[in-house]
């Protein structure tokens, strides 16, 4: 009974399982009735899902004539809402309009393309369209720049020495912060040229204001401008006013940071003799003399270098070959049967004894395959070292290995091999292709006339 009803309860959520997820769109103007000329209003627009986001939504862009439009940042809002008895999970991407012109601006349909889970594939929503008015400011021609909730203008002083001398510098830094605005809107201030000053503007910086949660709030922007001191005197670097537009009370705002007062005095030190009458008074005796023997250096030492890059081609090729007769000359030694005595040494001396290297140094020395010919025929007396030392390593009671047993192995090998022997093998250790005749019959010679 238990298995009937859970079958059933599987057959009856087949549909809820196979159901695409709710996706739903909702967007707004924030103000909804429009903005002056130089504020910022808020496009928001809220992508929810019933289930999640498997990856992030692709953004359309939005673009508007006699309107400045900075695009959502890479950071958006994360909501949970209750909709129709539903959880929904979701994010908050939001548009900033700031119109340049008094007119009406229409805002098109936007389309939105999400990734929610358990879905069979990308979902596509599109955004109601929009206008709203821009509205100019009452102040007409005499309207600021800058429309803004709240406005912050400091500035930083900074010398670079106390007092002020010749050669020594000022910088001033100007810091505007701006809630509610742009920060690509933000005014430039105005820095003064001063005579007697060197005036040296430096690249602003600017950037936007956010809460810390993806939510931008307005903008910022610095700009440094340093002061170099030419001559000794008084100085007053102006102060500079920003005048801009209060989003919230409709009124006009100014602000603005005072001037500053610089006293440049003459540099203290003084050099211990007169530079300038110095190069006056040498004018043309002014010489530069080489010895003799240093010049011919130079002069040799340019030649030689000229001679190895004209000939550095055949400088090459001579390096070549030589590392090429080197490989040689190293290959014919790994080939040789010193170079084979060597490694059997060595490897005689290992624990265990191997014997590769000695059975390569018969080979290589007698082109034989094998150490028993070599002793056909040769007395007890000569063949007594050679079957102790195999039988010290193949034996049934083997005993530990000594050098002694492979010292008289080695020199009974070298004494056996000196003798003449005739080769019955070949150095490759392949065996005869005729082993019934003791020459190859020429190819010629194979064939009736």
């Amino acid at each position: 009974m238990r298995i009937l009803l859970t079958i059933l309860w599987l057959f009856l959520s087949l549909p809820a399982l196979a159901a695409e997820p709710d996706v739903r769109i909702q967007s707004r103007l924030v103000p909804a009735d429009g903005v002056s000329v130089g504020g910022t209003l808020r496009l928001e627009v809220d992508l929810l899902v019933d289930t999640w986001f498997t990856a992030a939504p692709v953004l359309p862009p939005l673009s508007l004539t006699g309107a400045v439009v900075a695009p959502p940042s890479s950071e958006a809002s994360h909501l949970t809402l209750q909709l129709d008895g539903k959880t929904f999970f979701g994010m908050r991407f939001t548009y900033r309009i700031t119109p340049q012109l008094a007119q009406r601006f229409e805002i098109p349909a936007l389309s939105f393309q999400l990734q929610p889970g358990q879905a069979s594939g990308p979902v596509t929503l599109s955004s109601p369209a929009f206008s709203f008015d821009a509205k100019a400011l009452p102040h007409g021609d005499k309207a600021p720049q800058l429309v803004a909730n709240a406005v912050r203008f400091t500035q930083e002083i900074q010398r670079s020495h106390q007092p002020l001398r010749v050669g020594d510098s000022v910088t001033r830094r100007l810091r505007i912060e701006a809630d509610g605005a742009q920060a690509i809107l933000l005014p430039v201030p105005d820095f003064a040229a001063v005579d007697g000053l060197k005036r040296y503007v430096q690249t602003p910086t600017v950037k936007a204001l956010d809460d810390g949660r993806g939510t931008t709030t307005g903008g910022m922007r610095e700009d440094v401008t340093t002061y170099v001191v030419e001559q000794t005197g008084q100085y007053r670097l102006p102060a500079i006013q920003l005048t801009w537009w209060d989003a919230n009370s409709g009124q006009s705002q100014l602000v603005k940071v005072p001037d500053i007062e610089l006293t440049a005095q003459a540099s203290s030190y003084q050099a211990p003799f007169s530079i300038s009458e110095d190069l006056h008074a040498l004018g043309q005796q002014a010489r530069i003399t080489l010895a003799g023997h240093w010049l011919m250096l130079t002069s040799a030492a340019a030649l030689v270098i000229l001679l190895v890059w004209l000939v550095r081609t055949r400088l090459h090729g001579l390096w070549r070959r030589a590392l090429q007769w080197r490989e040689a000359r190293r290959q014919t030694w790994l080939n040789s049967p010193g170079y084979a005595l060597r490694l059997a040494r060595a490897q005689l001396r290992r624990r265990p004894m191997e014997l590769g290297g000695l059975y390569l140094w018969v080979r290589r020395r007698t082109g034989r395959l094998a150490i028993s010919p070599l002793f056909q025929g040769s007395t007890e007396s000569v063949t007594q070292p050679v079957l102790a030392f195999f039988r010290l390593i193949y034996g049934a009671n083997k005993q530990p290995q000594g050098q002694d047993a492979a010292s008289q192995i080695v020199a009974a090998l070298d004494g056996a091999m000196a003798k003449p022997h005739g080769q019955t093998g070949q150095p490759h250790g392949l065996q005869p292709l005729n082993p019934g005749q003791n020459e190859p019959t020429p190819f010629h010679q194979t064939r009736k006339p």
